[in-house]
């Protein structure tokens, strides 16, 4: 099975990215879900973003990086929104990755993507957070990435402890990436 590096959200290590862990611990994969904002959790994605801008994303990537210094090299990385910041870096930067899932987000690539590194990308077609060109244009650059697109417009789909919840597209979702997991291995 595979090591798996979870990165959260904006509104930080809710109850839902943790019931995403347990999911996937559940399908016999190890699973390290750090704590980038330390015990914080936020009610709204904007007040969420705006600590992160507080803190700064820069600080935030680091944090990433901190938390997979105590994980194997070789690991799959999944970054929720914010999330896909450290996860893409991580990917882009650090030997031994076996993949990169991005729920809900993901950032333009400024370094090479590393040859034969698979991706999958998760976002909801109409939603204003989730990066929808971005998605694309990584999707047609990088020869081994997969483009998933839901139909709805909410963004953080897959976390059962939010409003924005859809259990259909979240369960789909995580269908695909424990597939990506397996063959990941």
């Amino acid at each position: 099975m595979a090591d798996v590096l979870l990165f959260h959200h904006a509104q930080g290590l809710t109850t839902g990215c943790l019931d995403i862990a347990t999911r996937l611990r559940g399908a016999g994969h190890t699973v390290h879900a750090p704590d980038l904002y330390d015990g914080t959790t936020f009610a709204t994605l904007t007040d969420g973003i705006q600590h992160a801008q507080d803190v700064g994303f820069d600080i935030i990537v680091e944090r990433g990086r901190q938390a997979a210094d105590d994980v194997p090299p070789d690991v799959v990385y999944i970054g929720l929104s914010l999330g896909a910041m450290p996860a893409q870096t991580l990917a882009q930067t650090r030997p031994g990755a076996r993949g990169v899932v991005l729920l809900h987000g993901c950032v333009p690539t400024e370094k090479p993507w590393p040859d034969g590194l698979p991706l999958q990308i998760h976002t909801m077609a109409d939603d204003a957070w989730g990066d929808v060109d971005v998605a694309r244009q990584l999707a047609d650059t990088i020869d081994t990435a997969e483009l998933f697109l839901y139909p709805g417009d909410q963004h953080l789909f897959t976390d059962n402890s939010l409003p924005s919840y859809d259990p259909e597209a979240a369960d789909l979702a995580l269908t695909r990436v424990l597939s990506f997991l397996d063959d990941a291995r």
